[in-house]
This record gives structure tokens, C-alpha cells and sequence, in this order.
């Protein structure tokens, strides 16, 4: 599959991960999240939602892009 096929969803840094285990840290660096308010443009795939949804209380999915 190419990536231009494949399907896209992007996700927004709404907290901070200060006082967070550092796995989640990293979690959110590996997400290209780095700031509160960043947004990154992500694969639909199953590691990356298994991704999202270990940070999910620090980001929020977006709709409509």
C-alpha cells in the first residue's frame, strides 16, 4: 500500500506531559507532538492508534482534516 492511499487522521497536544512517566514523553515525540496545541497528521494503522490511545488523556483526535 502507498502511503498517499492510505488513510490519515490527525491528532492535537492538548496537556502537558510534565509530571507523566517518560514512555509517555516519548510517546509523544515518536506522535510529532512536542507543545500544547501542536497538531501532527498521522497513518491510520493499528501501532499508531496504539500510540494515540496510551497518550489519549494528553491529545484529542481532530475532525474534518
Amino acid at each position: 500500500m502507498d502511503s498517499q492511499t492510505q488513510t490519515k487522521f490527525v491528532v492535537e497536544q492538548t496537556k502537558s506531559p510534565i509530571g507523566r512517566p517518560a514512555s509517555q514523553r516519548q510517546t509523544l515525540v515518536a506522535l510529532g507532538l512536542n507543545k500544547i496545541g501542536r497538531r501532527s497528521s498521522l497513518i491510520d494503522n493499528p501501532s499508531t492508534r496504539g500510540m494515540v490511545a496510551s497518550v489519549a488523556h494528553l491529545v484529542r483526535v481532530v475532525d474534518g482534516e
